[in-house]
């Protein structure tokens, strides 16, 4: 799915799953790739799940995270992101993940990192959703997609579906997703590289022709728990 391309940087619309994406794809590559790796958390629009909020368990997997310039350790939703985000994209034996604001607005940060997006070097992964108001068409979804494209002068490489419900998805979601994405991808000519579902729906919507990325819950658990 990733190509081997050093730098992922992963968008979608809000509330697609980006973020959660992001985080369970850096403890996959983890175990499958030997050069080190890194999550630098550029989400200042809208932050309501933060790539940082597991930067523990991630330095246990050997996964590097960059954010603030406190790190992430004073409970804070600064808009501001460290300087040190450069070192590991400066860093050629370093693969990073980039976890971008949801829309082309929270896009817009990559501007500032264009000189490291060699032609060849990236990917700008785009999550798809057709549970959410703003990408429920494939329309929609095809408009989001080109609107990231302008905002950042980059490329989209490839669509990402992660049809779900949250805990009341079922494979008829994930399957329902996929299609959906590859909609998206006759519209817009960007490839539909796999469909992410819960780990225990994997087996189930497995060997249907295209690629399932079974991905963990790692931030919604938390917030799902919270009482107010």
């Amino acid at each position: 799915m990733t190509r081997g391309a050093r730098i992922i940087a992963v968008t979608g619309h809000f509330g697609s799953g980006k973020t959660e994406f992001c985080v369970s794809l850096a403890f996959a590559l983890s175990k499958r790739v030997s050069e080190r790796l890194a999550v630098a958390d550029l989400d200042i629009e809208n932050p309501f799940f933060r790539s940082r909020e597991r930067q523990d368990a991630l330095a246990a997997a050997g996964v590097r995270v960059y954010s603030d310039p406190f790190d992430g350790r004073n409970g804070s939703e600064l808009q501001v992101i460290s300087a040190a985000v450069r070192a590991p994209l400066e860093d050629e034996g370093c693969r990073v993940l980039l976890d971008c604001g949801g829309d082309a607005a929270g896009a817009k940060i990559l501007n500032q990192f264009g000189k490291y997006f060699r032609p060849d070097g990236y990917q700008l992964l785009c999550v798809v959703n057709p549970y959410r108001p703003g990408s429920d068409t494939a329309e929609k979804a095809a408009a989001h997609v080109r609107s990231v494209e302008r905002a950042t002068g980059l490329r989209v490489t490839g669509l990402v579906a992660n049809g779900h419900l949250i805990r009341e998805t079922t494979a008829a979601e994930v399957l329902r997703g996929w299609e959906f994405t590859r909609s998206v991808s006759e519209q817009t000519g960007v490839p539909a590289l796999c469909a992410c579902c819960a780990e225990r729906l994997a087996p189930e919507v497995a060997g249907r022709g295209f690629d399932v990325f079974p991905m963990g819950l790692y931030l919604r658990e938390t917030y799902l728990d919270k009482r107010v």
